[in-house]
């Protein structure tokens, strides 16, 4: 069928088309300088005709037998980009540039970078954008994939057919790239890539796509440029120059599935979110909002945390420009946005990341280095420089697109140790013998050095659970130079302590005390967090021991322990009215229990804790400094009384708490100063619906020293409860 161009070099460039194997498409489609003539591949077409610029219509020949068409008459007098006109089977006419005739795009400098991870902002070279050339408006299609003999970008435009749309290589950096006039946002594609070693032909979404079809379908969705007003100016500017650690940080942590849902139990639109939640928690006086990943996921049993798309926020609430709202809205009404993000693993879906060129290309090729078994998921190959960049990219594409205000890093312990979760023999040691994961490690150094001075003013959050030393001092003294740290240990052990009946609670004393030795060794945030109320652990209210009366007692006690507490702040919602039932991600939480007194007493106490937390400086300013904590004391482990002292730059609040449900009567505190007190906080108030017990006003000391002070104070302590005591 293409007789006249056998035993030619053409003619094997002809056939590698035809069977769709050729990496550099413009050597053979477009203009042919070399035979003066124009040559198309319309595997659809029926008749084909080139439109000149006067209006004729020129015939196209056929090559007998294929999907070839050729032109031959005077190219000089034809624009450098030519229209054509062809029908296809169904008689349909389709007017539309020819994308051969278009050069390469992307400079060789940004591929220079990319190849070096230093292409910071690649989400505008990779992807799909619309791009105008010459005047002449359409898509700009661009991925990685170096192991590749072929790709070709199908979509809805082409009838998914990876013959239509073949891509140019770009050399030796892995990246391919194509323009198609016409294509317009809201088209769905993907891309079509053939393995040079195996001949595996695969299907893959656009890692670096900013939209997605609706779960289970996968494709990825071309976007037009961004053109969203932005009204929180005001806020992006002084969070720049705000001074984070010295300022209250309350987190109200939350899953957008199942916060809240409309009447038939179908997921809210990002903008009704806004609304409801700003409305919901501003009265409550939480400062942040941390979302449980909303970057792009295939399944919801994952919760976001098998992420496939990167830079792109999940279809299931709305559009592009839904969220930007959801997070402007909320920035205007003084609420900053944490998002919690995943590069620690990727899932195995055939459509996404794995084996993405048909080769072990953003995940390790062994197992043992490769494979997460705990989540049946893949591990990122940390040692390679364009995977880097994509991790790279992706954080920073959330602070600059939709102004973030921080990350939570997900899962960094199974990143910083090669044995994580391993038995000996399933994994490999690093080049010294040791199982730290160096590759990971800069990683992580880089990443966040990066944010931090690319967007000053915004947090990285690390969920790191082992004794890892530094992970919250600068890269350049040793440490990882993540903003905070959970508090992991803290937590477990107050848990563990709460869960304890209050009659052998003194046996546990140290459970309290213990995370003293090490609080300010790192910058501390405190979480309760949607890990602690899934799978059999049971909701933060059913943990508590006791009868009903008791375990909100023994909840009020528990929040007012964690905010007074050296330490930022962090609480999954539904916690903060004492849900009953363990976090079902399926469905809205149980508001209906905001009925009961009981739970709005929960409700008022968190509002409260929060508003003296944000108010007063002692409670706030040294979160991460010693100067910040006095113990008054620590050792009445009989009667399971624990008090302490915060500390601001001008003021202090006492801390005392009674973990039993005895009422002390006449418990002396040593104080500071002479003169009168008050209680600024009582658990057991009735206003939370508590017992009552309390103490009048005011609390008058006597210069009497006790416990190291010059003078002290009588009160009762209530059951089971906490006191916030000041001096006036």
């Amino acid at each position: 069928m293409l007789k006249k161009y056998e035993k030619s070099t053409i003619y094997t460039d002809l056939t590698r088309i035809i069977n769709a194997q050729h990496h550099d498409p413009f050597c053979v489609l477009g203009f042919d300088q070399q035979h003066k003539l124009i040559r198309l591949f319309l595997p659809h077409a029926e008749k084909v005709f080139l439109l000149t610029d006067n209006g004729d219509k020129k015939a196209v020949k056929r090559l007998p037998g294929s999907d070839f068409f050729e032109w031959q008459g005077d190219i000089a007098s034809l624009s450098d980009h030519y229209q054509l006109s062809w029908t296809d089977q169904s008689g349909y006419e389709h007017i539309e540039y020819d994308p051969y005739t278009f050069a390469p795009q992307i400079s060789d400098f940004d591929l220079h970078l990319f190849t070096e991870g230093k292409l910071l902002q690649c989400y505008n070279m990779l992807g799909s954008h619309v791009t105008e050339i010459d005047g002449i408006e359409g898509m700009l299609f661009s991925t990685w994939a170096p192991n590749a003999e072929r790709i070709s970008v199908i979509g809805d435009f082409n009838q998914w057919d990876g013959r239509c749309h073949p891509m140019r290589a770009r050399g030796s950096s892995g990246v391919w790239e194509l323009f198609i006039p016409g294509i317009e946002a809201g088209s769905l594609y993907k891309y079509e890539i053939l393995n040079r070693q195996s001949g595996q032909i695969l299907e893959k979404i656009d890692p670096y796509s900013r939209q997605f079809e609706l779960r289970p379908a996968t494709a990825s969705v071309t976007t037009a440029n961004d053109n969203y007003s932005w009204n929180d100016l005001d806020w992006l500017a002084s969070r720049q120059g705000d001074q984070w650690a010295h300022k209250p940080m309350s987190i109200y942590e939350m899953h957008m599935g199942s916060w809240q849902r409309d009447e038939q139990q179908n997921f809210l639109n990002y903008r009704d979110i806004a609304h409801r939640l700003v409305d919901y928690i501003k009265p409550l006086g939480f400062t942040h909002v941390e979302l449980l990943p909303i970057t792009e996921h295939p399944l919801d049993d994952s919760w976001g945390y098998q992420v496939t798309g990167y830079f792109a926020p999940s279809r299931r609430f709305g559009t592009i420009d839904d969220f930007k709202y959801f997070i402007d809205y909320c920035h205007q009404h003084q609420i900053g946005i944490l998002l919690d993000w995943v590069p620690a693993h990727f899932p195995k879906d055939s459509h996404g990341l794995a084996f993405y060129d048909g080769s072990a290309l953003y995940e390790h090729e062994d197992p043992r280095l490769g494979e997460h078994q705990d989540w049946g998921t893949l591990i990122y190959n940390f040692g390679r420089n364009e995977v880097k960049n994509f991790l790279f990219s992706s954080a920073l594409f959330w602070m600059d697109q939709f102004h973030i205000d921080g990350l939570r890093v997900d899962a960094v312990a199974s990143m910083l140790y090669l044995d994580y979760s391993r038995e000996d023999g399933e994994w490999l040691p690093n080049k010294y013998g040791g199982n730290e994961n160096l590759e990971a490690i800069d990683f992580i150094k880089e990443l966040n050095h990066i944010s931090h001075v690319e967007y000053p003013g915004t947090l990285v959050i690390a969920e790191e659970s082992t004794s890892w030393p530094q992970v919250t001092r600068p890269p350049w003294v040793g440490g990882l130079g993540f903003t905070m740290k959970w508090n992991m240990g803290w937590m477990h052990d107050i848990l563990s302590y709460m869960q304890k009946d209050p009659i052998h609670r003194h046996f546990h004393h140290d459970q309290l005390t213990f995370g003293l030795l090490y609080c300010f060794s790192e910058n501390f945030l405190l979480p309760f967090s949607h890990d602690e109320v899934v799978h059999g652990k049971s909701s933060m209210l059913e943990k508590m021991p006791g009868d009903s009366w008791q375990q909100f007692a023994n909840l009020r006690l528990l929040y007012t322990f964690m905010f007074t507490y050296p330490g930022k702040k962090l609480l999954f919602m539904g916690s903060e009215f004492a849900q009953r039932a363990e976090w079902n991600f399926r469905q809205s939480l149980d508001w209906q229990e905001l009925e009961s007194p009981f739970h709005r007493g929960v409700k008022d106490l968190v509002s409260q804790l929060n508003k003296l937390y944000t108010e007063i400086p002692a409670l706030h300013y040294y979160d991460f400094d010693v100067r910040g904590f006095d113990w008054v004391d620590c050792n009445d482990s009989d009667q399971s009384v624990l008090i302490y002292q915060r500390n601001g730059p001008d003021d202090s609040v006492i801390i005392v708490l009674n973990f039993t449900p005895i009422i002390r009567e006449n418990y002396h505190i040593g104080v500071p100063f002479g003169g009168h007190y008050e209680e600024l906080l009582n658990s057991d108030s009735s206003y939370y619906n508590g017992s009552n017990v309390g103490n009048d006003d005011p609390i008058i000391s006597k210069e009497i020293p006790w416990m190291g002070r010059s003078h002290s104070i009588s009160v009762t302590l209530p059951p089971l409860a906490a006191l916030i005591i000041k001096k006036k």
